[in-house]
């Protein structure tokens, strides 16, 4: 299964869920049964690597992080099989992109969190301790969807 974690500049949130997804599948032994990667809907850090502070909070959790920023393209709509943005607005952005018959792949991450659906906040503008939280937002998120993709 392909999986695409998107979020709008691909520095902060879409490229620490990857790693974290990366890392969870490792663990549990299913590298070959899926394919992880993330991009923006945006094209403001194209070629960027992630935000340091990003970069920092997968090392301190031990989670292994490597990405390039990448724009979404609508390749990447027939290409994934699921398609997770991390906001209200980065879905819109993905919808408006998509052929009809695609929209039912493209969900909220966060519909998989066991503490509620919502939005995944965006940490750039924050401190050191919001990213922390996106960390363990993630974490917990990401925890359940891998439980519930190999139910």
């Amino acid at each position: 299964m392909k999986i695409l974690f998107v979020c709008l500049g691909n520095i902060c949130r879409s490229p620490l869920a990857e790693a974290i997804f990366n890392s969870k599948i490792n663990q549990h032994g299913l590298a070959a049964s899926f394919y992880a990667d993330s991009c923006a809907t945006g094209s403001y850090n194209i070629g960027d690597s992630p935000d340091p502070r990003t970069i920092r909070t997968a090392f301190k959790n031990k989670v292994p992080i490597e990405h390039t920023a990448r724009q979404i393209t609508r390749n990447d709509l027939h290409e994934f099989d699921l398609i997770l943005a991390m906001d209200d607005h980065n879905q819109r952005d993905i919808l408006r992109l998509c052929e009809p018959h695609q929209s039912a792949k493209i969900k909220l991450l966060r519909s998989y969190d066991p503490q509620g659906e919502g939005e995944v906040p965006d940490p750039y503008y924050g401190q050191e301790k919001d990213f922390d939280e996106v960390f363990a937002m993630l974490d917990r998120t990401i925890e359940k969807m891998v439980k519930d993709l190999t139910a």
